[in-house]
């Protein structure tokens, strides 16, 4: 079969891998200038695509049929070419959003939404809060009728979704509303899927709002899609398959820990070992200042150097895939904690106070370890998501990362 990804500017795309796993048909992205969409879609070079933005709509006139949920709602993500040569018109958006709201448990029915944006994506979020029996649903966009500067209004809603790419990589750490305004919120849910938590997805977490990402949707829509193609059905397990194997490959693995406890090692022995690309948040740092840690502490002093150390964490959080080592001391800073949880595992390395080197550390030469240990253990604490012991050997830490990983 041929098959793939038809759009105007696709840049990176996780399309490729998870319709492969799927359906063990090779996949392609197609880019396509508008002003050759007529032919692409005249032409006979695929027997089914996936359409994304901003021909969801505009391959419409070339389907001789289309689903009843493409027709209602206007848009149209799967074209297949049926056995008479002509195209049939689906929407798999639908099946994966109704999936993300399953997984993520918030209760839709009798609730009040609203849903940030209005492009492609929106009409289908819409319809399906009102097939899962939505109170009522409201759209908000830069200049409709209901915008963000009047969104106070809508301030009693309890299901606020995402569909605009504020936040989305590598544009990540900025939210489209400040969900404080909404006290009854009993759901957030961001279709955006890179970085895994955006930064509204992070200001739910921290509110205790249930919330969810779109990989889920992603996978799933993709799994709908492959089933149309192919004409079987493929099990919901491989849904979940795909998106854990997903979450884990995107997402950085964060090493934090005290000076010394051996972060830089593990990393690159854990780098090799999952054949993941090793970035030193201290060499990061180095770099930008043009001059070793002790001279940046001797020149322009520890706030400086945190100030530094901050604008290396951000520009790597917001990346996929790696594995970071971070300095000891970037816990003492709490607005390193989303740059870091944004795409990121953390994991905080352990060792005996007493087995750590002071070497070329400037703060752990003039401090007492155990109450830096004392100071810092609760800023590890908040920060990491799994606790790894490193007082044995590379060998044996490394293993027991990629046991908790899994």
């Amino acid at each position: 079969m041929r098959c793939g990804l038809l759009g105007e500017k696709l840049g990176h795309s996780y399309s490729k891998a998870i319709h492969e796993r799927l359906g063990g048909y090779s996949y392609e992205l197609i880019e396509c200038p508008r002003a050759e969409l007529d032919a692409f879609m005249k032409g006979d070079s695929f027997d089914a695509i996936n359409v994304t933005i901003p021909y969801k709509k505009a391959v419409i006139p070339y389907c001789a049929a289309l689903s009843p949920i493409a027709e209602r709602i206007g848009s149209v993500n799967a074209v297949i070419r049926q056995r008479d040569g002509s195209l049939y018109g689906d929407n798999t958006d639908a099946y994966g959003f109704m999936s993300m709201v399953k997984k993520s448990g918030v209760d839709i029915a009798g609730r009040k939404a609203i849903v940030l944006g209005s492009g492609g994506a929106s009409a289908t979020i819409c319809a399906v809060l009102n097939e899962l029996n939505a109170k009522s649903v409201a759209v908000i966009s830069r200049s409709g009728q209901d915008n963000y500067e009047n969104i106070h209004k809508h301030a009693d809603a309890e299901i606020i979704v995402n569909t605009t790419p504020v936040g989305m990589y590598p544009n990540t750490g900025v939210s489209p509303v400040d969900l404080s305004v909404f006290k009854r919120c009993k759901g957030v849910l961001d279709i955006v899927y890179n970085p895994r938590r955006t930064a509204l997805l992070m200001q739910a977490e921290a509110l205790g709002i249930p919330c969810m990402g779109g990989l889920n949707m992603l996978v799933a829509q993709a799994k709908r899609a492959a089933e149309l193609f192919t004409g079987t059905s493929i099990p919901d397990s491989r849904t979940d398959e795909i998106e854990r194997e997903l979450s884990l490959n995107m997402q950085n693995i964060v090493l934090i820990g005290m000076p010394g406890c051996g972060k830089s090692t593990i990393a690159a022995a854990l780098g090799k070992r999952l054949n993941r690309a090793v970035r030193d948040s201290d060499e990061a740092t180095e770099a930008q200042a043009g001059m070793s840690i002790p001279q940046i502490f001797a020149l322009r002093g520890e706030d400086a150097f945190r100030r530094s150390e901050t604008e290396a964490l951000s520009k790597l959080g917001r990346q996929s895939g790696l594995i970071i080592s971070t300095g000891g001391g970037c816990v003492t800073r709490q607005e390193n904690y989303p740059l870091l949880h944004q795409n990121g595992i953390i994991i905080w390395l352990t060792r005996s106070i007493d087995a750590l080197p002071t070497d070329g550390r400037p703060i752990s030469q003039r401090s007492d370890m155990h109450a830096l240990y004392a100071a810092r253990k609760p800023l590890y604490e908040r920060f990491c998501d799994i606790i790894i012991d490193n007082n044995g050997s590379v060998e044996s830490t490394v293993e027991s990362i990629t046991e908790a990983l899994k």
